[in-house]
C-alpha cells in the first residue's frame, strides 16, 4: 500500500517577471526621464563632444545645491524649498567680497567663511518656523522664499548705498543707492574654485582634460582599493563585481590613452577637479553623518516623530539642526554655482534655485520621504541633459529653437507635479502588489 502525501503546488509568478515589475514600479519616474533625455539627444543631432562639455559644466555647478536637500528629507521635513534663503545669503556675501576686491580662491574661501554664520542664522529661524507648521514644511518653505525676496530687495535696492555705505561704481547704481541688476564676477571670483590654477599657474593639474581625469580616477581607485583591503582590512565585494569594475576601468584607461595621443576634440573638455573634490567631500560627509548619533536621531524623527519623542529625542532641536545644515550647504552650493557662471542677476538668480533643485532630485528617483546621494547626482544629470538637448530638438522637430525653450520651462515647472503624481501612483501599485491584487 502506497502512502502518498499530496502537497498542493504553490502557483507563483516567474521571479524574473516580478523583478522587472518591481524595478519598473520603483523607478518609473527616472525611467520616464531617461527615455525623454535619450529621445531628445537623438532628435537634436547634437555632437557628443558638445554634450559632454556642457553636461560636465552643469553637473559641476549644480550638484552641491541638489545634495543640500537630502538632510531635511532624512529628518522627515520633505523637500526644502527654503534653500532659496541660503542662495540669497550666498549672493549677499559674493556682492560684498567683490566690493572688497578679494579675488580667486582666497575670495571664494572667504565667501564660504562669511556665509556660514549667516546661513546658520537663517536656518535657525526657518527651523523654528517649520516646527510651528509641522506637516506643511514644503509649502511653508515656498512661501517663506517669497517673503524673504521682499526683504532682500529692500536691502539691496534701498539700504545699500544709503544706510549701508558702499562706494563702488561697478556695483552701485548711478544714483548712488542700490546694487545694479547684474553683478559681473569676471577678473574677480569667476572660476575661483573651478580653475584656481588661473591664480596659482597650475591649470593642467587643477583642471585636467577628460582623458587625464579618467586615468587619474583609475589610479585613485586602485590605491583606494589597496588601502581598503590591506590597511582597513574590510570585507570585499563579490569577485564578479571587482572583476567587472576592473575591466571597465582598464578599457576606459586604454580609450583615454588613445584619445590623448590623438587630435580628438575630447581633449578640449576640462574637468574642474577642485570643485568635484568639494562635491565628493560633501557626499562622504552625508554618508558619515547618517551613521552618527545625530544622524540616527534625524532618521528616527523622519520615520515617526512621535515615537522619536517617546524615545527621548528632542524632535524640535533635531529638525532645526537639519534645516541649518541644509541652509549652509545651499549657501555654499550657490556660491559654487555663481562663480562657475561668472555673473548673476542680483534680484533674480536665486528665485528658481529651490524649484530646479527639487525637480532634479525628484527626477533622480527621490520622494518626499526618501532621498539619497545617487538620487541627487542622477537627477542633476538627467534634468540638465533635458535642458541641453531641448533647444536643438525643438529646432529639428518644429524649425524653431524657441519651442525647445518653452519645453525647458515646461520641464522646470511641470516635472515636480508629474514626479509627485507618478510617485503617488507608484505607492498605490506597491500597495496593491503587497495585497496581491
Amino acid at each position: 500500500m502506497k502512502s502518498e502525501t499530496n502537497i498542493p503546488e504553490l502557483k507563483t509568478k516567474p521571479e524574473f517577471k516580478n523583478a522587472v515589475r518591481d524595478f519598473t514600479t520603483r523607478n518609473m519616474v527616472t525611467i520616464l526621464f531617461v527615455v525623454m533625455a535619450l529621445a531628445g539627444f537623438i532628435v537634436s543631432g547634437m555632437s557628443p563632444m558638445m554634450f559632454l562639455m556642457d553636461i560636465i559644466s552643469r553637473v559641476s555647478r549644480n550638484a552641491f545645491l541638489v545634495l543640500s536637500l537630502i538632510i531635511p528629507v532624512v529628518a522627515g521635513m520633505g523637500l526644502n524649498f527654503s534653500i532659496v534663503l541660503g542662495a540669497m545669503a550666498g549672493q549677499t556675501v559674493l556682492i560684498f567680497v567683490t566690493h572688497w576686491g578679494i579675488n580667486g580662491l582666497p575670495g571664494i574661501l572667504l565667501c564660504f567663511l562669511l556665509v556660514t554664520p549667516l546661513a546658520m542664522f537663517l536656518g535657525f529661524l526657518t527651523g523654528k518656523l517649520f516646527n510651528r507648521t509641522k506637516g506643511q514644511e514644503m509649502i511653508t518653505g515656498l512661501i517663506l522664499g517669497f517673503f524673504a525676496q521682499g526683504i532682500y530687495e529692500l536691502i539691496f535696492l534701498q539700504l545699500v548705498g544709503g544706510i549701508i555705505p558702499m562706494q563702488n561704481k561697478t556695483l552701485v547704481m548711478s544714483s548712488g543707492v542700490g546694487i545694479r541688476t547684474t553683478v559681473d564676477l569676471t577678473n574677480g571670483l569667476k572660476y575661483g574654485l573651478d580653475w584656481p590654477g588661473l591664480s596659482f599657474d597650475m591649470p593642467e593639474l587643477l583642471r585636467p582634460t577628460l582623458p587625464h581625469t579618467i586615468i587619474g580616477l583609475f589610479i585613485i581607485g586602485i590605491v583606494g582599493f589597496l588601502v581598503y583591503r590591506f590597511v582597513f582590512k574590510r570585507k570585499l565585494p563579490s569577485k564578479i563585481k571587482l572583476i567587472s569594475w576592473f575591466i571597465i576601468g582598464v578599457l576606459a584607461v586604454v580609450w583615454s590613452v588613445n584619445q590623448i595621443n590623438s587630435a580628438s576634440m575630447i581633449n578640449m573638455i576640462r574637468v574642474p577637479v577642485l570643485t568635484w573634490i568639494v562635491i565628493l567631500l560633501l557626499c562622504f560627509f552625508i554618508i558619515f553623518f547618517k551613521k552618527t548619533k545625530l544622524g540616527q536621531d534625524m532618521r528616527s524623527v523622519g520615520q515617526d516623530r512621535y515615537v522619536a519623542a517617546s524615545s527621548g529625542i528632542e524632535v524640535d532641536r533635531v529638525r532645526i539642526i537639519a534645516v541649518m545644515m541644509s541652509m549652509v550647504m545651499a549657501a555654499w552650493g550657490h556660491i559654487i554655482f555663481l562663480q562657475n557662471l561668472g555673473a548673476f542677476s542680483t534680484y533674480g538668480s536665486h528665485e528658481q534655485i529651490g524649484l530646479y533643485s527639487v525637480a532634479a532630485l525628484l527626477i533622480g528617483g527621490a520622494t518626499v520621504t526618501n532621498a539619497s546621494i545617487s538620487h541627487a547626482l542622477l537627477g542633476v544629470f538627467l534634468f540638465h541633459s533635458l535642458f541641453i538637448v531641448s533647444p536643438s530638438s525643438g529646432r529639428t522637430l518644429f524649425g524653431n529653437a524657441q519651442v525647445g525653450e518653452y519645453f525647458r520651462v515646461f520641464v522646470a515647472y511641470g516635472v515636480i507635479g508629474v514626479s509627485l503624481a507618478m510617485h503617488a501612483w507608484k505607492k498605490l501599485l506597491q500597495n496593491k502588489n503587497k495585497l496581491g491584487v
